[in-house]
C-alpha cells in the first residue's frame, strides 16, 4: 500500500462514508475503490454471458451433461 497525496472533495467523502459504513477516510476511499473495480468486474461477466464470449453454455454437447 502507498501514500498519496491526494484533494478529496469534502461532502462526497461524507456521503461515500455514510453510505458505506466506513468509520474513517481511509476505509471510505479503498471500499469505494474496491465498489468501482468490482462494478466494472461484475458488467464484464454479464457483457460475457450476453455474448456467450468464451463460455459453452450454448453447446448442446456440454449442457446434455449439466443436469446429470
Amino acid at each position: 500500500m502507498s501514500k498519496r497525496l491526494v484533494d478529496i472533495d469534502d461532502d462526497l467523502l461524507v456521503e461515500a462514508t455514510t453510505i458505506l459504513g466506513a468509520s474513517t477516510m481511509k476505509e471510505a476511499v479503498n471500499r469505494s475503490l474496491e465498489s468501482v473495480v468490482a462494478g466494472a468486474r461484475r458488467r464484464r461477466h454479464a457483457e460475457r454471458l450476453q455474448d456467450m464470449r468464451g463460455i459453452d453454455l450454448d453447446d448442446p454437447q456440454v449442457m446434455s451433461g449439466a443436469w446429470r
